[in-house]
């Protein structure tokens, strides 16, 4: 009983309690340069009038979220306001609060597939590999936002959703998996990459006509782009789905190569710890998440290094996860 009770305990601090207090120590510990969230009273303009305007639940959950906060501060702990605006404005304290929500969510659920179907009998090697993919996470918070920990949160979702369906073919876990991509949609475009993940996990070359799920990947395919244009249709502006066309500046300046040359050496790394089919599997990711690659190569920035995120986290659930020849499943 006491073993038990200590393992609980044991998890906790490892899943929730470490992964918090990292995350604490970079909103609060860390100065950035390149976001000015930390100063801002309030919720931008920006966020409703350029490309972040089509990101509907985050923006709605800062509004209400920062509503809260400033209710609470002001009726029930007026007395630490002075503090509070010592370390940040409300509504940054308001951004931290939501990012960090969704940001032990996320490692909840990346607890939960990397203990399902593990490589690894031995769980230090995995909680090995949840303690990087938490710090990998922690560290591209540099750029600060309050949609990317949202996606992150639905895309491992998502992910756990397909895995759980590869292994048991059940048609809630897909039709979950669909739902999750439809809401994430209207988070962040990111929710292509579950499609990408899917495709990588179900289609094989060897065997075209047999074993790629046509039906399924036109269902996930739907559930994006449904919801994609149906935003342009709900906020009409003259707005685009991105700010600017940033290729020439990605290749020509010092810090956006060095983000992506972050992205490319982190993927890299978790890429050379897989066995053959690991890495083929992550092969054939690559290649479905070409059009996302190509969409933050032409209008991202490579040095907000948080747009490689998913791929880096995707290398570290495929190299930790048992897969069975897709044949069996046939």
């Amino acid at each position: 009983m006491l073993k038990i009770v200590d393992e609980k305990l044991s998890g906790f601090l490892f899943v929730v309690i470490l992964p918090f207090l990292l995350f604490f120590m970079s909103y609060y510990g860390f100065e950035s340069s390149y976001a000015k969230l930390k100063s801002m009273e309030e919720p931008p303009d920006f966020m409703f009038s350029s490309v972040y305007a089509y990101r509907v639940i985050p923006n709605f959950l800062m509004m209400e979220v920062f509503a809260f906060v400033n209710f609470v501060v002001d009726n029930y702990l007026f007395s630490l306001k002075s503090f509070l605006l010592k370390n940040g404005t409300l509504f940054y304290h308001s951004i931290f609060l939501i990012n960090a929500i969704f940001f032990v969510a996320s490692s909840l659920v990346l607890n939960k597939i990397l203990n399902f179907k593990s490589e690894f009998s031995n769980k230090k090697f995995r909680r090995i590999f949840h303690l990087l993919a938490v710090f990998f996470i922690v560290i591209v918070q540099y750029v600060p936002t309050n949609c990317d920990l949202i996606s992150i949160f639905f895309y491992v979702t998502g992910v756990w959703l397909t895995l759980k369906y590869y292994h048991h073919r059940k048609n809630i876990d897909f039709l979950l998996l669909c739902l999750t991509i439809l809401t994430s949609t209207f988070v962040r475009e990111t929710s292509c990459l579950n499609i990408a993940f899917f495709a990588a996990i179900f289609f094989d070359f060897k065997n075209f006509k047999n074993t790629f799920y046509w039906k399924e990947i036109f269902f996930l395919i739907i559930s994006f782009v449904l919801p994609y244009f149906l935003l342009k249709m709900m906020i009409p502006q003259n707005t685009s789905f991105f700010e600017g066309i940033y290729f020439v500046k990605n290749f020509t300046s010092l810090y956006n190569l060095s983000g992506f040359l972050f992205g490319f050496l982190a993927f890299y790394f978790v890429f050379q710890l897989g066995n053959k089919e690991q890495q083929g599997i992550l092969k054939k990711y690559l290649f479905f998440s070409l059009p996302y690659l190509g969409m933050i190569t032409l209008v991202g920035l490579f040095w907000e290094s948080r747009l490689f995120l998913p791929h880096i986290l995707s290398g570290f659930v495929v190299v930790s996860h048992q897969f069975k020849n897709i044949q069996q499943h046939k």
